[in-house]
């Protein structure tokens, strides 16, 4: 019996507290109403000024982003071009890899007309290290592979070097 009226009793409590809190807390929001209708001309001055330099900062902000994101999209078209130039290079000397591979006669007209595109790519690399031939003039050019990897590290460091100039950089 007594349990219930102390439980009753904490229930009317809360509900007390819970109508007193709530007519609080609407006294207060009312009073923040009335007082920012009665704002003087000099708080509205403050505040239209205040609501210029945000207006103007987020100006200066977009204008600064569109900047970076122009730049950072010519980057992206420069490191297309390059990275399209590398596979051309890739595809040229693993062509001229695979009919070493498999000896390709030199006196085919293709096989002339890519020995003499790919040469100047080749050229830096002859000779470093001996291309093993096995019987019938298959031969594993060695210094085909050394350039395939020379380029592929030289087309990495191009990338990584684009990518610091376009990283856009955030301030705080």
């Amino acid at each position: 019996m007594q349990d219930n009226k102390l439980a009753a009793d904490e229930a009317r409590r809360e509900i007390q507290h819970e109508s007193v809190k709530a007519q609080v807390e609407g006294d207060v929001n009312a009073e923040i109403a009335a007082r920012a209708e009665r704002t003087t001309p000099a708080e509205a001055q403050k505040m239209e000024q205040v609501a210029g330099e945000f207006r103007g900062k987020a100006i200066d902000e977009v204008v600064v982003t569109e900047r970076e994101v122009e730049r950072a999209r010519g980057m992206a078209r420069v490191s297309q071009v390059i990275d399209y130039i590398f596979y051309v290079i890739y595809a040229l000397l693993a062509v001229r890899l695979l009919l070493a591979l498999m000896a390709a006669r030199s006196s085919a007209g293709f096989v002339q007309f890519l020995y003499s595109v790919t040469d100047p790519l080749y050229r830096p690399f002859r000779g470093i290290v001996a291309s093993p031939t096995a019987e019938g003039g298959y031969t594993l050019a060695l210094p085909i592979v050394i350039a395939i990897i020379v380029y592929a590290l030289v087309h990495a460091g191009i990338n990584g070097l684009l990518r610091l100039f376009a990283h856009r950089k955030t301030e705080i």
